[in-house]
């Protein structure tokens, strides 16, 4: 079958590298001519070294080439660029395939999920009712390009996550099916955030327990929020929840911990974006964790911490001491 990936970064290019095997025609769509044909005579990708993509793994900037006749569309670009990507493509589609979400983030100024900023575009382009999944997960590109084995959540109706799960049968990915389409992407999202807040107590020289009280905590600010929103409980322990914050804020290939570290060390977080020199989403998935806490009445003092020392520029350690002097209280 073919499957139409959207978007020619380490995500897309990752994806693409694991699927190859299976035998579909995979086409890669890149917004950039010159990227697609540089990608496709070099079969390499910049943030990829020592990535060789395989031969059948076709990449163009024609939308429709991309798209005509798709079972599976995976949407992986940027997620401030996934209604415009999207928009895009809707009035070229044919038949009814399966939309992927392969990006984390929340938009910012409608507070949608993903998927729900795709589905919103597809009915403006008269598509009701389209199948809607997301994948979701500890999931880096650097280690996905070179078939190491990764556990992912195919999330969406029971019937569609399934079609996804059996997609990825026998690649390095093994999929799990969920249905809780909003909990799975919530995490996606909110979890960049708080990874930022493990890179920045990195940087300043903290040290393990400081790490593993973050995350948890973290993951429980996420799971509180969650709750409000009505995500199911169970996915906040699953892959998608403390699965993919664990790996996101410990990995060397996430670029969320790396900023953090960069701007806990003493740069600007200008100076940190740029020194990463790709998509920090935990950035991009900011004013929306902020906005989601404020909606819902949430209190979220590890996103409230990192949105002082992004939009205030407050001293991260006094932030961090502001933090150890909060009011004692139960865990639970």
């Amino acid at each position: 079958m073919k499957i139409a990936v959207l978007g020619a970064g380490t995500w897309a290019i990752a994806l693409s590298c694991a699927l190859s095997p299976r035998g579909h025609e995979i086409v890669v769509w890149s917004k950039f001519p010159e990227e697609a044909t540089a990608i496709r005579e070099s079969r390499t990708a910049r943030n990829l070294p020592g990535v060789r993509i395989p031969s059948q793994v076709e990449f163009t900037s024609d939308p429709m080439a991309a798209v005509e006749n798709a079972r599976f569309i995976l949407a992986a670009v940027p997620s401030v660029h996934m209604r415009e990507t999207v928009r895009l493509f809707a009035p070229l589609i044919q038949g009814n395939p399966i939309w992927v979400n392969a990006a984390k983030g929340i938009e910012g100024n409608t507070l949608m999920t993903l998927t729900e900023v795709m589905e919103s575009e597809l009915a403006g382009a008269g598509i009701l009712h389209p199948h809607l999944t997301a994948i979701s997960g500890p999931t880096h590109a650097e280690e996905v390009a070179r078939n190491q084995p990764t556990l992912i959540v195919a999330a969406g109706h029971r019937d569609d996550a399934t079609s996804v799960q059996n997609l990825f049968e026998g690649t390095c990915i093994r999929p799990y099916t969920n249905d809780d389409l909003r909990g799975v992407q919530i995490c996606g999202a909110l979890k960049n955030v708080e990874a930022l807040a493990v890179g920045i107590a990195t940087g300043l020289g903290y040290g393990d327990n400081t790490r593993a009280a973050l995350i948890t905590r973290g993951m429980e600010e996420i799971r509180r929020l969650g709750l409000e929103m009505g995500c199911q409980e169970r996915t906040f322990f699953g892959l998608a929840g403390i699965g993919d914050l664990i790996v996101t804020a410990t990995s060397r290939h996430s670029r969320n911990n790396r900023c953090g570290m960069l701007i806990g060390g003493g740069k600007t977080v200008e100076e940190a974006v740029r020194e990463i020199g790709m998509v920090v989403e935990g950035m991009n998935a900011l004013p929306a964790a902020v906005a989601l806490c404020r909606k819902y009445g949430m209190e979220m003092p590890i996103i409230e911490s990192v949105r002082q020392v992004v939009e205030e520029h407050a001293d991260p350690a006094e932030i961090v001491r502001d933090l150890m002097g909060r009011r004692l209280k139960k865990e639970s």
